[in-house]
């Protein structure tokens, strides 16, 4: 009986057991979704720490120039063409046919030089019938000549008959009407004589136009006719030559816009280039500022003459030349580099200038006259040293007054170590060197 009372307790308890052991989960598995996520979360923040670090603790380096002394030379750019001083344009008074031909492109000639021919019979042949009017006119003077003298005979004879009562008073008066027809005969003889050689002087003037002559010294550049060419002066004088006086003077008509205009002054020194002879540059001086404008497509220009010399004859004319005007010069002044007055460290730029890129900074700085600043690096930081600036140039600006020194390293851009430079998203140009 005892063995019947005890074996049914453990059938009852082992059947529990059995049942608890195939529905229980293991820790392990219950909690692999949490232990997952946390690690993500500790890794998201490692990452996160570690790239706040990682930019935090980023080098940066400066694109630095010095300060230094030299000129400062402000300048107005412009465009022009090359020509010569003097040009000479020899026409045709008179028309006909180009019977020779003495002169061609580069000839150099001389005053008084004979450089073509016309056709001159016809002209000749008016010289011939001028001349014969002349000699018609002459003959028509002696010939009343002689009638004055017969006619001063027969008035003087019957003023003697009347006083004697031997003729009428009649005759007389047709004696004297005949007399005073012969002295007036004489006066429009003399005159008609003078008519016929003025006709004569037009008739051989035009004949010495069919020999065209270089009127100055100088070189052909230009000619428009060749031989057997027929010329009509009836309305305009043809150009027939172009002479420029000396090929060995030049000059460059470059044409300045209005907003620069008020700044060239006779005398300002200039240089140039043509295409021709890009690396040789050209000086000369500015001799003239007309007063002119010229208007091409509501643009105003105005005409600055340079007076350039051309020894060696390499400049010709008709070549497009590139000048720069020198309105001003200082030589020997504290000067520093253009970019250094456009650039802000970044983080400075954001909280001054609200995140503006610092091509603002100097249009700010145009804007405010001569007040700028540049930023000095200084035992490897950059230092904001305010500056009153004076001329500034394409590349360098005079400063004025500053704590500035020759020699400072001034920051013209930056950039991360071994990236690029991080201010040329800011609008920061690359330095020149």
């Amino acid at each position: 009986m005892a063995t019947q009372t005890s074996a049914p307790p453990e059938s009852v308890v082992a059947t529990p057991s059995a049942t608890n052991a195939s529905v229980r989960v293991p820790i392990h598995t219950r909690c692999w979704p949490i232990t997952a996520v946390t690690v993500l979360l500790i890794g998201l923040g490692v990452d996160g720490l570690w790239i706040w670090y990682h930019k935090s603790n980023t080098s940066r380096e400066y694109v630095t120039l010095a300060a230094d002394t030299g000129s400062v030379t402000p300048s107005v750019v412009a465009s022009g063409t090359v020509n010569p001083v003097t040009t000479v344009q020899v026409g045709s008074y008179v028309s006909g046919v180009i019977k020779t031909l003495s002169c061609d492109f580069n000839t150099k000639v001389k005053a008084g030089q004979s450089c073509a021919r016309i056709d001159a019979r016809s002209y000749q042949s008016a010289v011939d019938q001028a001349a014969a009017n002349v000699a018609t006119a002459n003959a028509q003077l002696e010939k009343d000549r002689a009638n004055l003298v017969f006619s001063k005979i027969i008035y003087d004879r019957n003023t003697d008959l009347i006083r004697r009562h031997i003729i009428s008073q009649e005759a007389l008066d047709t004696a004297t009407n005949a007399y005073q027809q012969a002295r007036s005969q004489i006066a429009l003889d003399q005159a008609t004589i003078q008519q016929h050689r003025a006709a004569l002087n037009a008739a051989r003037i035009n004949l010495g136009f069919t020999n065209i002559v270089s009127p100055v010294n100088g070189t052909v550049v230009t000619r428009n006719v060749t031989q057997g060419q027929t010329v009509a002066a009836s309305f305009q004088t043809p150009m027939l030559f172009l002479i420029a006086t000396d090929l060995t003077r030049m000059q460059v008509d470059a044409n300045v816009s209005e907003s620069d205009i008020g700044r060239i002054r006779e005398g300002n020194a200039a240089t140039f280039t043509v295409e021709s002879f890009p690396e040789h540059s050209f000086s000369g001086v500015v001799t003239q500022v007309r007063q002119a404008p010229q208007t091409v497509q509501n643009v105003i220009t105005y005409d600055v003459v340079i007076n350039v010399s051309n020894v060696d004859l390499l400049l010709k004319p008709g070549m497009t030349a590139s000048t720069r005007i020198v309105t001003e010069r200082r030589d020997n002044v504290l000067r520093v580099p253009d970019q250094a007055l456009r650039y802000t460290p970044a983080s400075s730029s954001a909280q001054e200038s609200g995140g503006k890129s610092t091509s603002a900074g100097g249009i700010a700085r145009r804007s405010q006259g001569r007040e700028a600043q540049v930023w000095v690096l200084r035992d490897g930081e950059p230092q904001r040293l305010p500056l009153k600036t004076g001329l500034e140039d394409e590349n360098f600006i005079e400063v004025l007054q500053g704590n500035i020194r020759a020699g400072d390293m001034v920051i013209v851009s930056e950039r991360s170590a071994g990236a690029k430079t991080a201010t040329a998203a800011s609008g920061v140009r690359p330095p020149r060197l």
